[in-house]
């Protein structure tokens, strides 16, 4: 008896280690390890964006599996009963994470327009990449482009329900309205031709409401200056976490995920 149980110890114990060296986040996640580039990164992949829900759990375990890049998976099996048993409560800080920057969001900021001769809007992943205005810095969000037409063709719309934060003109961002999400995100739009109305900070808006139109605002401190770069919507993501008032996170392929869900408008 006393043979079998040390046989099967020594089983165990090869499984065991087998299994953490083939998933080290397993072991090694703590409340620092999803707050790093990997995970700000959010490389959802075509599985996950093609989805019409999002299943929280599955995410989180399958971004603990595959060091936070989903782009080739082509299954959303998982088994999280370990991490679970190890480190609840980080694990639910992750999945919290997730769930704090997408339950809330609804629809892509660019409609569709109802006229064939608008040009499509297009975009490509230029999460921190180097932008030299002001200094030396990684761009924190992702430039949707107006090909080629003038600023206030394309409209913008709140992709979320939420509150006005942050509106007018700043630096950087020209003509720019933040809006906070019910769960805490903080949604920045920048570099508008010009607002649909007066916002001011506290106003409530719902998502898909029109915000404003795309234009080529900012890289002055002059209020109104345009024309120092191509028409485009900046739009940024900024998480809140233990150690982070506002952690950016890329938007591309949470657009991705929200190209399903697009508005039509008559422009």
């Amino acid at each position: 008896m006393i043979i079998i149980l040390i046989c099967l110890l020594a089983v165990f114990q090869v499984t065991m280690v087998d299994y953490l060296v083939n998933n080290p986040n397993y072991y090694q996640l703590d409340s620092y390890t999803w707050e790093t580039d990997d995970f700000r990164s959010m490389e959802l992949g075509e599985l996950i964006a093609s989805q019409t829900s999002i299943d929280y759990d599955a995410l989180t375990t399958l971004m603990l599996d595959h060091e936070y890049d989903l782009r080739d998976q082509e299954s959303l099996t998982y088994e999280n009963s370990r991490v679970l048993a190890r480190k609840p409560i980080e694990y639910r800080k992750l999945k919290n994470a997730y769930e704090s920057i997408l339950t809330d969001l609804k629809y892509f900021p660019i409609p569709l327009s109802s006229r064939s001769e608008i040009p499509e809007i297009s975009y490509g992943d230029s999460w921190g990449e180097s932008r030299k205005y002001g200094g030396e810095r990684p761009h924190e969000g992702c430039d949707i482009m107006g090909t080629g037409m003038e600023r206030g063709t394309y409209p913008v719309v709140s992709i979320s329900d939420g509150t006005v934060e942050k509106v007018g003109w700043l630096e950087k961002g020209g003509w720019r309205i933040g809006i906070r999400t019910p769960s805490g995100v903080y949604l920045y739009y920048a570099h508008l031709y010009q607002y649909s109305q007066e916002f001011q900070e506290g106003d409530t808006v719902t998502a898909g409401q029109l915000l404003g139109y795309m234009g080529d605002s900012g890289y002055s401190t002059v209020p109104g200056t345009v024309g120092n770069f191509d028409v485009h919507l900046h739009l940024g993501i900024y998480l809140k976490t233990d150690h982070f008032d506002e952690l950016s996170v890329n938007p591309y392929w949470i657009l991705r995920y929200l190209e399903k869900y697009r508005l039509k408008y008559s422009y």
